[in-house]
């Protein structure tokens, strides 16, 4: 599948910034059944510093705010053919060694609520794959799809307790749990094309567990299936923090508006 993308970030402060920098994951990860064939990164406002690999392969571009000016623009396009692989991504790659991936993180740390739900899943599972499958289906049981009940620094344990949150949500509960049942697990940020819909709400967040034998596979949580030809993967890590699009921070006082603008199509 052939996916077209147009990406558009804006930012207007009320008042002039005197200094900032914004560090970017936009850049889709090229990978076997993901071939980046075009990806175009436009800044108004910044300037690109310069551009690295982190430690997890993410490609991320620092971006120097213009002294003075009052919004900032970020635009992404690009063209991406996808093969549907079941959601299996495969072998481990990278510099990061797969224990580093059953780390806690302040956003994934177990607690109570968390053994209270691995506490819930039964335990008579024919292998690895249905007892993953089985989890996200249970995390979408007890934490129903809602906006505006968390936010960036809601912790898993803080949604399981509040029992609503988005996709984000979904991803920390999934990838804190199945660390504490052995597996290692990432947290995914990229795209995902809903059939009925041009215009997206907002870029998606799903995880990745490893299973022996067979490697990364994905687990959309929030629409309960694994990711297919629809999804792009741009960014991974241990948590939202490591995977976030955009993150960044800025000298002055004053507040800031984001307005985000996301077409993907077939």
């Amino acid at each position: 599948m052939l996916l077209k993308i147009n990406h558009e970030t804006r930012y207007n402060y009320d008042k002039p910034v005197q200094y900032g920098l914004q560090q970017l994951r936009l850049r889709p990860k090229e990978r076997p059944g993901q071939r980046i064939l075009d990806w175009n990164i436009e800044i108004e406002g910044g300037l690109v510093e310069l551009s690295f690999e982190d430690q997890h392969c993410n490609h991320v571009d620092l971006i120097n705010i213009e002294r003075g000016r009052s919004e900032i623009v970020i635009r992404c396009t690009g063209e991406v053919e996808n093969t549907d692989g079941s959601g299996v991504i495969g072998r481990h790659a990278g510099f990061a060694p797969l224990w580093y991936f059953k780390r806690a993180t302040a956003l994934t740390r177990p607690e109570a609520e968390t053994a209270k739900l691995i506490a819930s899943l039964d335990q008579g599972y024919d292998n690895d794959i249905v007892r993953l499958h089985a989890l996200s289906a249970l995390v979408t049981d007890r934490v129903a799809y809602k906006t505006g009940e968390t936010n960036a620094e809601t912790t898993a344990e803080q949604a399981l307790s509040i029992g609503g949150g988005v996709c984000q949500d979904h991803a920390h509960i999934f990838c804190t749990a199945a660390r504490s049942l052995g597996f290692p697990a990432r947290y995914v940020s990229g795209y995902l094309m809903m059939s009925d819909r041009v215009d997206q709400d907002a870029t998606h967040a799903w995880a990745e567990a490893y299973v022996e034998h067979i490697g990364w596979v994905g687990f959309d949580v929030s629409n309960g299936y694994s990711p297919d030809e629809r999804y792009v993967r741009v960014a991974t890590g241990l948590d939202y923090r490591d995977a976030s699009p955009i993150t960044g921070l800025r000298y002055g006082a004053g507040s800031e508006d984001m307005i985000v603008s996301l077409q993907v199509q077939q």
